[in-house]
């Protein structure tokens, strides 16, 4: 799953907020730098990227990708299920995804100076360009893409993945929806809440 994804997944707690945020450059022993809230985060974020991608419906996508989109096809299905959550976001939360936005990168920037480098780009480009409630609209999904394509070290083709998406839009919405309650099950076992009654209750 992608930012929004790990965002929504972190519930309230900023310390895990903060963590499933700037997990993937937190690289090596720099974790150790972190308070102990801050690394749980990280590892839930990285728990939850391995329980995606090594997921049988999520791989159904994955296949369907790959033909094109090789190594890459992991990444293009994080971005649709970002797509998919904010444009069904009221099926998953009860707070608007205008002021879980406004709230996510208000208290992102006040963390920021704890932030790794590649981390603090991220959040500038983020905010500015309101990636969170962008990626519900095809032309959020295309810029993410174009991104992740430029910043590529190897042609991916990602810049016209957004092309399979509207080709086959019911066909990753339904593993999306699928996916999700088993992604939010296996993350309500490390948390001491219950995500859905506190998003949803």
């Amino acid at each position: 799953m992608n930012y929004l994804a790990h965002l929504y997944l972190a519930g309230e707690d900023p310390d895990l907020i903060v963590g499933n945020f700037i997990a993937d450059a937190v690289k090596g022993k720099q974790i150790e730098r972190y308070s102990e809230g801050v690394i749980r985060g990280i590892k839930l974020h990285r728990q939850i990227d391995m329980f995606t991608d090594s997921h049988p419906i999520i791989e159904r996508g994955k296949e369907a990708l790959r033909p094109k989109y090789r190594k890459f096809a992991g990444i293009v299905m994080d971005v649709f299920g970002d797509h998919f959550l904010s444009s069904n976001w009221a099926d998953y939360s009860k707070v608007d995804l205008r002021d879980f936005s406004e709230r996510m990168y208000t208290l992102l920037h006040e963390r920021k100076d704890q932030f790794p480098e590649r981390a603090r780009y991220t959040l500038h480009y983020m905010s500015m360009q309101d990636w969170l409630q962008g990626y519900q609209h095809i032309e959020g999904v295309k810029r993410a893409l174009s991104g992740l394509a430029r910043r590529s070290s190897f042609p991916s083709g990602m810049e016209n993945a957004h092309t399979e998406l509207e080709r086959h839009y019911l066909f990753y919405q339904s593993i999306f929806h699928e996916f999700l309650p088993d992604l939010v099950k296996f993350v309500d076992k490390d948390r001491d809440i219950n995500l859905r009654d506190l998003l949803l209750g």
